[in-house]
Formats: structure tokens, C-alpha cells, sequence
């Protein structure tokens, strides 16, 4: 079986489970980094000890996980020489400075201020504190910005041109960055770890309320995360939705294979559920909503959406892994969306502290966003095939001229490596959660309610002017 196996399919498959791991890591350190400074900067306006206690005990978890993602990171660098050094040489004049402005602006950025944020707290003034804090979390999205410039121009490549050598050559750096897909690509994916850490704060917080810890803590936590999420999540769907629109205009192929659309029509229904059958290219079992596709997708009753028949089947994603992928990210965002509204709904019942099954829900749904976020990803690149630059280069034109059995070792090596480190960084993080926050002398209820009552006019007044 092994011998079928090419170097494509293995180096492939090498760079999906890395950067799959790798992933995890940034979509909750540049949430948490974003939160930690808040916390900091409400401490220092009220100098309520109970927030900077939740920021000692956050930027442990912080910790951990960003030199996890740090660890992981690195290794997917060195697979563009190994693996893919075709794609290297035709598009490093591109990628390779992006990469490179990401180094020094982002990484520079977090490395200088890290030891002071992790260790600097009593070695300096609270306000130098504050702002290395806010540095680390300024780096990490300038980090994501360059990435997803990168990754965004390999799906729509603008201000380029291609030598007679093959090589692609930047004429516009503007172009490159500002493509038309990465505005949309970079907000949604920004959201998305804004998103997920709320989410990962609501459980840790429920956690702490079940077992009836740290309640004045928790209590904060919790009303933190849940009024963020329903304030965010419908930029997250009007953001989501544009860059639905957008994906439509520049790569149609991977929109019909999201929505397993095989004939072009006008007044496309939406497929809820369904088996493709990319051989006959019908999609079996389907349970359908009539012309809903063709409104999300254009806005339009009549709109006409370009079937997969309109390609020839080597030009096509595959359309399994694109379609469930599709709705395994809408799916959970439709229980995000329901939690965070019933806790909205809780909150002004006076239950939110006190409702058990909300809690142990909020506790079973934390983990959620990182499955959204691997979905998408899995849309978003497995979409783009067969082509690494679309319309441009194709993967199978990029993969390094090596054997297959030495990607295999490597990605046996890799697995072994890295579900090593998901292990144990897992282990320590809930063994944190377990160990739980140091307290301070703070503990009054009073002080408590008035904090969340806070929370809940600034939630009122951003909803009225809205």
C-alpha cells in the first residue's frame, strides 16, 4: 500500500498535520494575549486585585501555549526548502519577504517584550508592564496579519509577473499585500481566535463554577466572555458572509464544492446534509432548503452559482473533505451563537451564575472553536486544489524531487514528535486549571455585581447606537 504513495500526497499530507497542530496554538495566544491586556488595563483603572489575579493566572496558560505554537511553527519554514523546493524557487521573491516582515516586525516584537510580560512584573512599573503586555498582543496580530498576506496571495496573486524562467516576480507590493481576498481572510480569522479564547475562558470559568472555586473570579470570567462573543459574533457572520461573496467572484470552484453544486443554475437550494458522489457528481441523501444557497451566496432568489461540471475533473477541489469541512465550521458557529445568547438571556434572569446545565455545556462547547477553526482551514486550503498559487501552479509542480519513503519517515516523526507535545502541553494546561488561581485578600460580592453590571451597560449602549 505504501509503495502507492507519492511524494505529493505524503508531503501534503506532512504539511496539513503540521500546520494543523501549529494552528491551535496562535488561535488562543493571540486571543489570550488581546485579553490579557484588557485585564491589565481594567486593574490598573479600578485596581481591583481580582483582575490582576485572573492575569497571573491566564498568563501561565499563555505561556505554555505560545512556546508550543513557537516550537511547532518553525518546522513548517523548513518543509518549503525540503518538501516543496519548486514552490520556493518559482514564488520566494513573494512569500520569502512577507515571511520575513512577519520575523521582523512581529516576532522581534513579542521576543523583546515577552521576559518583561511573563517575568517583569515586580522588576518594573506597572504601566512598562502594561505596555509590554500590549506589545506581545500587537505583535501577535501583526504575526497573523503577514501570514494570512501570504497565504491570502496564494489564493488570489495580484501585482506579480512571471519570468520567462517561471519565477514569479512582485511589481507591486501593495497588490501583493492588500490581494483581494486577505482583508476578509485576515478579519475572519482574527475573530475566529478572538472567538475561541471566549469561549475557552467560558469553560475554564463554568469549570471553576461547578465545583464552586474562585466564584468571584469565575463569575467574571464568564460574564467577560459570554457579553464579548455576542457582541463579536455577528461582525463574525457579516465578515464571513463577505468573504463568501468574495471566494465566489475569484475561486467559484471552491464555492460549488462547499455547497456540492454540480450543475450551473439559477436558484440554487442549500444543501443541509448530504453524501457527494464526486464519481456520478450527484450529491445522495441530500436534504435540501430550495434557492437558500443562491441568497447567501448572492443575495439574490435567482442567483446563479457555476457547478462543478464546468471544470474538468483534474481542475476540480475534492469535494468531501470541502463540503463537511464547510459545515462543521457553520455548524459550530450556529452553537456559539446559541450559547452565547442563551447566556445573554441568563444573565439578565440572574441565573447565569447559577444554571448547572449552562455551565456544564459552556464546559463541553469550549474546545469548539479550534475544530471550527481546523474545518475552515480545511475548506479555505483544500478548496484551493489542485493548485498551490491559484490558477498559477499547480501542487503537483511544486513538490521537491525526493522519495517518498523519506517524507514518510519524517511525517511518522513528526506524529510521534507532536502528539507527544499535545500531550503534555494538554496535561500542564489543565493541570493550571486544576492547581487554580491565587487569591488575594479581594473577595467582595459587592464589588463583583457592580463590575458586571458595568458589563452590562456597555453591552446595552454599543446594542442602542447599533
Amino acid at each position: 500500500m505504501f509503495l502507492d504513495l507519492s511524494t505529493e500526497f505524503l508531503s501534503r499530507i506532512q504539511f496539513a498535520f503540521v500546520i494543523s497542530f501549529h494552528i491551535i496554538f496562535p488561535s488562543f495566544t493571540i486571543g489570550l494575549a488581546s485579553l490579557l491586556a484588557v485585564l491589565e488595563a481594567i486593574w490598573l483603572k479600578t485596581k481591583h486585585p481580582v483582575y490582576i489575579e485572573i492575569y497571573r493566572f491566564l498568563i501561565k496558560i499563555f505561556a505554555v501555549t505560545f512556546g508550543m505554537g513557537v516550537v511547532t511553527g518553525v518546522v513548517m519554514s523548513y518543509q518549503f526548502g525540503t518538501n516543496w523546493a519548486v514552490f520556493s524557487d518559482k514564488t520566494s521573491n513573494v512569500i520569502g519577504p512577507l515571511f520575513g516582515y512577519e520575523v521582523l516586525t512581529a516576532f522581534f516584537l513579542e521576543a523583546g517584550f515577552l521576559g518583561v510580560m511573563l517575568f517583569g512584573r515586580d522588576r518594573v512599573s506597572n504601566k512598562i508592564h502594561f505596555f509590554a503586555t500590549c506589545m506581545v498582543a500587537i505583535g501577535t496580530v501583526i504575526s497573523a496579519f503577514w501570514i494570512l498576506a501570504a497565504s491570502s496571495w496564494m489564493h488570489t496573486p495580484t501585482g506579480y509577473v512571471i519570468g520567462s524562467d517561471g519565477i514569479f516576480y512582485p511589481t507591486s507590493w501593495m497588490k501583493i499585500i492588500f490581494n483581494p481576498s486577505f482583508p476578509y481572510r485576515f478579519f475572519h480569522m482574527l475573530f475566529a481566535t478572538y472567538i475561541t479564547t471566549a469561549f475557552v475562558i467560558a469553560g475554564i470559568a463554568s469549570y471553576y463554577l461547578i465545583k464552586k472555586r474562585y466564584l468571584e473570579h469565575a463569575k467574571i470570567m464568564l460574564t467577560m466572555a459570554i457579553f464579548f462573543v455576542a457582541i463579536l459574533i455577528p461582525i463574525q457572520i457579516f465578515v464571513g458572509d463577505s468573504q463568501g461573496l468574495n471566494t465566489r467572484k475569484y475561486q467559484p470552484a471552491k464555492i460549488a464544492a462547499m455547497e456540492a453544486v454540480w450543475d450551473t443554475e439559477k436558484g440554487v437550494p442549500l444543501t443541509i446534509i448530504g453524501w457527494p458522489d464526486e464519481e456520478k457528481m450527484v450529491t445522495k441523501y441530500a436534504i435540501k432548503i430550495p434557492k437558500l444557497a443562491s441568497v447567501i451566496l448572492t443575495h439574490s432568489l435567482d442567483g446563479e452559482i457555476t457547478g462543478l461540471k464546468s471544470w474538468k475533473k483534474e481542475d476540480r477541489p475534492p469535494v468531501k473533505p470541502v463540503f463537511f469541512g464547510f459545515r462543521i465550521m457553520v455548524g459550530i458557529g450556529f452553537l456559539m451563537v446559541f450559547t452565547a445568547y442563551l447566556g445573554i438571556y441568563l444573565f439578565f434572569k440572574k441565573r447565569l451564575f447559577t444554571s448547572s446545565n449552562f455551565h456544564k455545556w459552556c464546559l463541553l462547547i469550549s474546545p469548539t472553536g479550534f475544530i471550527a477553526i481546523l474545518a475552515g482551514w480545511i475548506v479555505t486550503e483544500v478548496g484551493r486544489q489542485p493548485y498551490v498559487v491559484y490558477g498559477l501552479l499547480r501542487t503537483s509542480e511544486a513538490v521537491s524531487n525526493i522519495a517518498p519513503h523519506q517524507v514518510l519517515f519524517t511525517l511518522i516523526l513528526f506524529m510521534i514528535v507532536y502528539t507527544f507535545m499535545m500531550s503534555f502541553g494538554i496535561f500542564y494546561v489543565f493541570k493550571l486549571v486544576k492547581i487554580g488561581i491565587n487569591e488575594g485578600d479581594w473577595s467582595s460580592k459587592k464589588e463583583t455585581k457592580l463590575i458586571t453590571s458595568r458589563i452590562k451597560d456597555i453591552f446595552i449602549k454599543m446594542y442602542s447606537k447599533a
